[in-house]
């Protein structure tokens, strides 16, 4: 037997071997890296990292906007398809950035909500590369997939637009200004060269850059703040390593005989000389919802007890004993004792007894089967 245990023993930690070394190779493998669409690093054709590196003077800005006034003037911020509309101080903050001398450039497809701009949506969307004019009438050919025009107010300069409306407008706040279009697709790897894309992204940033300005990509509005967490602070290998250590460490303990779990006093400490089959009867009981039968046991022994004490015979119903202790000993029945031995005749005629009524009619029983006791002393 002792060899069986052994040997299942081992075959189990090599099963366990077999399935942590599976793991860990799949863990390890080279995954493709996934990037989030409008990154300045992203080479994904949904990213931005081609025209990132197209720009002279530009770098990524990750912080929180109220960190832009330690910046200075003259600089441009990038700020494409943001994923999530920024709260009030942080938009306070930015409107602040274009007053003291700086330019957003900020390319949404819907940028309603955003520095009081609003928008107005059209019938269809265009499927083929349409025409788009600038402020001076030159024709460009691209594709606008947006379903929204912008609208402009009388101190707005209309920069782009085609036959359904404003495409990009230029609005002027205190001593910078707010350039504005509906088309970041324009900028991303996989349609800056297609038709005039890379000309009319030109245009824009040279309408929002003037000579020694910076150009910064707002990356805090991708989740920027977000991505500290364990896969990115740390090489992939790092936590593969670190997984093989903990995952060593538990096969080696268990090895060595160390259990997890609750603490079980040895039954040599508790048990003296006593006799557990009562203790095992009633967890047999209640393993098995027994609780009608252990009952009928209880009361049993409660009828033996009266018999012995006040001399009812076996035979006698439940009320009938009621009635004959109330007759000859008037003085012991109480109202308690008449509940219960009235009610012990319905109960155990019954097939079927809940947990709840069996713990409740134990405890009546055993203090009536107490109180008898006592009476015999």
């Amino acid at each position: 037997m002792k060899v069986m245990n052994k040997y299942r023993a081992w075959m189990w930690l090599a099963s366990f071997l077999i399935v942590f070394l599976v793991v860990s190779l799949l863990v390890s493998s080279p995954q493709p890296k996934e990037y989030p669409d409008y990154a300045s690093d992203s080479p994904s054709p949904t990213g931005v990292k081609g025209l990132y590196t197209y720009l002279d003077d530009v770098s990524r800005w990750s912080s929180s906007p109220e960190l832009l006034a330690t910046l200075g003037n003259n600089q441009l911020l990038v700020m494409v398809e943001p994923y999530f509309i920024p709260e009030t101080p942080e938009m306070k903050a930015y409107m602040d950035f274009i007053e003291t001398g700086n330019t957003i450039l900020l390319l949404h497809s819907n940028p309603k909500g955003m520095f009081d701009i609003d928008t107005s949506y059209i019938m269809e969307q265009a499927i083929e590369p349409t025409v788009v004019f600038n402020k001076v009438g030159e024709k460009y050919d691209a594709e606008v997939d947006s379903f929204v025009r912008l609208k402009t107010k009388d101190r707005d300069e209309s920069l782009l637009y085609d036959d359904r409306g404003t495409i990009a407008l230029k609005r002027s706040y205190g001593e910078g200004a707010l350039i504005v279009a509906n088309t970041p697709k324009w900028v991303t790897n996989e349609e800056l060269l297609n038709q005039d894309h890379l000309s009319l992204v030109q245009l824009l940033l040279q309408l929002g850059t003037n000579t020694g300005e910076n150009i910064l990509f707002d990356e805090y509005i991708h989740g920027a703040k977000n991505t500290s967490n364990l896969t990115t602070l740390y090489p992939r290998w790092l936590l593969v390593l670190g997984l093989q250590c903990i995952l060593l460490t538990f096969i080696w303990l268990w090895y060595r005989g160390k259990r997890f779990g609750p603490i079980f006093i040895a039954r040599e400490e508790t048990v003296r000389f006593n006799d557990e089959r009562l203790k095992a009867l009633a967890a047999w009981y209640q393993r098995g919802k027994r609780y009608h039968d252990s009952l009928v046991i209880q009361a049993d022994y409660l009828k033996m007890l009266l018999q012995g004490r006040f001399g009812t015979p076996q035979h006698m119903h439940w009320q009938e004993i009621a009635d004959y202790i109330q007759h000859h000993q008037p003085t012991i029945v109480n109202k308690e004792t008449k509940e219960v031995l009235n009610g012990l005749g319905s109960l155990l005629e019954r097939k079927e007894v809940s947990k709840q009524e069996y713990l409740l009619w134990s405890k009546r029983i055993d203090r009536l089967q107490r109180k008898v006791e006592q009476d015999e002393r």
